[in-house]
């Protein structure tokens, strides 16, 4: 294993974890908060949508890392 590849995976990895956070909290707060703005309960299963595709790019980019990984064992 690289050095170079050891720190593109931690960056990437990095980006996933601050992915994942800040859509939490992006989440949380727009389901807070959308009621006591009075938005429409369609404006909550968008807010939904979006937190959920977030988290498929996320849970696919770990499998990437995951099979990098696994390809760098091998040799």
């Amino acid at each position: 294993m690289s050095e170079h590849s050891d720190k593109a995976l931690a960056k990437k990895g990095q980006t996933v974890g601050l992915v994942i956070a800040i859509t939490m909290v992006l989440w949380l707060i727009a389901n807070l908060a959308g009621p006591q703005l009075g938005l429409p309960g369609r404006y909550a299963l968008l807010f939904d949508f979006a937190a959920l595709a977030a988290l498929i790019w996320a849970m696919v980019v770990i499998w990437q890392m995951w099979q990098v990984r696994q390809d760098q064992k091998k040799d």
